[in-house]
């Protein structure tokens, strides 16, 4: 069965990068420096940043259904950066991780939910979509329990 994973589209955050230190925090948002190679993953283009680069923390809502699972959390975004759309790959930020896994239908409603290693999600991705009430599924990095990106069926 083929997937799509999606990260999220720029433009609505673009603004943010032209703000000022205080408008970002008025926004609950900072500026950060990346300091190491692989603890800052940004969620538009589903790659990490390098040691040096700048990005914006910012709590982002990926769960707006009205539902009982509404959710939002803590994500990374990069200036400049493509919103990662491809069907049958698995990006090498998620490759890396311990993710969680978690199916929702039409009503967001979570129906499913599994953790496993970035290296054999595809497996899980395939075995979550047998079940024809999951409509999409949402990967959150396990440990810190944010919002990673989204799969849907291609």
């Amino acid at each position: 069965m083929s997937f799509r994973i999606t990260g999220l589209p720029s433009e609505p955050f673009e603004e943010l990068f032209s703000l000022s230190d205080a408008a970002l925090a008025e926004r609950q948002a900072r500026r950060v420096t990346a300091d190491t190679a692989h603890g800052f993953p940004c969620r538009i283009s589903l790659t990490d940043a390098q040691p040096g680069q700048s990005l914006i923390l910012l709590n982002y809502q990926h769960q707006a259904a009205d539902s009982p699972f509404r959710a939002s959390h803590a994500i990374y975004i990069r200036q400049g950066e493509q919103q990662y759309d491809e069907v049958d790959q698995i990006p090498e930020q998620l490759q890396r991780r311990l993710l969680s896994v978690r199916g929702f239908d039409g009503q967001g409603m979570m129906l499913e939910a599994d953790v496993v290693e970035g290296k054999v999600l595809e497996p899980l991705i395939e075995r979550l979509f047998t079940n024809a009430s999951i409509d999409y599924l949402q990967i959150h990095i396990a440990r810190p329990g944010c919002y990673a990106a989204r799969v849907e069926r291609a």
